[in-house]
């Protein structure tokens, strides 16, 4: 029996003796020193979510979500300049909340989240978020964005978030950013470059916005990435995403409107007395060429290139086409119970949607093009200067079809995808955690960093009620 406990015991030892070790992960820094990390960007870099910059939101932008992980690999105190509150320093703020359309039908949906707002003033401390709601490329660069006076002008010179943590009312974004003197630095600009021009519809915006011309961007670039990268300090810069991909620009269809067969019998007949009025005017042989049917249409909207010049606006009007785009800003009501879209009966005229309600082909074409263009001097600037290159284009691209994080599947598509917040534009915090791991992903393939990546699913989500 002794012998038989031995043979048993020396068994165990030799079993023990083989079993493979788990090497544990080692967090390395690599070839990059996190000592000192500085953010520069825009909304997307401050935090800004669901129409506002809020402290929750700051908490879970993607660079103080990098900053957690760099803190594994001996890196520094990441500040940020706090707005401490929950809705602001400006009002916009929204929320998922019940509300009644215009056919007093409940439904769930953003509404407006108001509370008091926090003033605008300087924080008093120096920050490593230096991400700028609203600012451009150029604007980085400009002195006295931070300068609360040049809040009063006409047009604006100074931006109310930079203003906050300026350390001077000469100084620039960027100059304030190079005189931290980052060890680490990440950039994200360029987005409102072309943004500004979409979102307020294109060649139909009533504000004058327009896409920065491709030599102004490139200008600002090298100059950004040069003071950036003057001291030394290593780094990551991305591309961006092509803007028509987010929710604000594919939440509408282009042929969401809906008949049943007596509507659609109902406008092909308002619309032939329209063209029969419009050949009275002695357009010979007018027609629109509209055939509504029963089921989904496309929406009618006004047309910038409509090729009779003499006609009243309120005839120049068409049916959108695939890939042309309606604004998630597009009145809703407006759509369901006023003719919007399709034919005001009220006013027995047409009713197109407005342009600066839509992006047409010409207007897509020009984002396209300008989100190429940009993207070709990001990508380049990051080869020259041997940055880390994240290219949020190709991954937002990828998200659209789904993304997968602990058997979650994460989306663009509005309120449900668990990436975007309630404007449609920004991120919310799963979707700002999704981001921090792209930009993980490129510093440890730059820099031979093990710098661990975020657990998606810890961090929030859109709040239901």
């Amino acid at each position: 029996m002794k012998n038989k406990l031995l043979y048993l015991f020396a068994a165990m030892f030799f079993l023990a003796a083989c079993e493979p070790k788990i090497q544990e992960f080692e967090a390395s820094a690599g070839d990059a020193d996190f000592t000192k990390y500085v953010s520069v960007g825009n909304s997307l870099t401050a935090g800004y979510a669901d129409g506002a910059l809020y402290k929750s939101a700051q908490e879970n932008a993607y660079p103080n979500i990098l900053a957690t992980q760099f803190s594994l690999v001996d890196g520094g105190v990441f500040i940020q300049p706090v707005i401490d509150n929950e809705f602001g320093i400006l009002p916009g703020k929204r929320k998922l909340g019940i509300s009644l359309d215009c056919n007093n039908v409940a439904g769930l949906g953003p509404v407006a989240d108001v509370g008091a707002l926090a003033p605008i003033a300087p924080v008093g401390y120096a920050v490593n978020n230096m991400g700028v709601p609203g600012a451009k490329s150029y604007h980085l660069l400009a002195p006295g964005y931070g300068s609360i006076a040049g809040l009063m002008t006409l047009p604006p010179t100074a931006n109310p978030y930079f203003v906050r943590f300026a350390s001077s009312t000469t100084t620039s974004v960027v100059a304030d950013a190079a005189a931290a003197n980052p060890t680490f630095f990440s950039l994200w600009i360029g987005n409102n470059d072309v943004l500004g021009y979409a979102t307020s519809g294109g060649r139909g915006n009533v504000t004058n916005e327009i896409i920065t011309p491709e030599v102004m961007f490139n200008g600002a670039m090298d100059l950004i990435v040069g003071a950036l990268t003057a001291g030394g300090a290593k780094g990551v810069i991305a591309n961006i995403p092509d803007v028509t991909d987010v929710p604000f620009f594919t939440t509408v269809p282009f042929n969401g409107l809906y008949l049943d067969a007596d509507k659609a019998a109902a406008l092909n007949g308002a619309y032939a007395a329209v063209e029969a009025a419009i050949q009275g005017m002695g357009v010979a042989g007018f027609t629109y060429g509209f055939n509504f049917t029963a089921g989904y249409n496309a929406f009618v909207i006004e047309d910038l290139d409509f090729p009779i010049a003499g006609l009243p606006k309120v005839f120049k009007i068409r049916q959108a086409r695939a890939g042309e785009l309606i604004l998630l800003t597009v009145p809703q009501d407006s759509l369901k119970c006023y003719g919007m879209g399709s034919f005001s009966v009220a006013n027995s005229k047409p009713f197109g949607i407005p342009s600066k309600y839509v992006l047409d082909e010409t207007e897509v074409t020009n984002i396209k093009n300008a989100v190429t263009a940009f993207n070709t001097k990001i990508q380049s600037l990051a080869t020259e200067k041997g940055l880390a290159f994240v290219d949020m284009n190709a991954n937002l691209k990828n998200a659209k079809t789904g993304v997968y994080y602990d058997g979650q599947l994460f989306t663009t598509k509005y309120v449900t995808g668990g990436i975007f917040s309630l404007d449609g534009i920004h991120l919310n915090g799963q979707g700002n955690a999704i981001v921090a791991n792209y930009f993980l992903d490129a510093i440890n393939l730059k820099y031979n960093a093990k710098i661990p990546k975020v657990d998606v699913n810890f961090y929030p989500g859109l709040k239901f009620p």
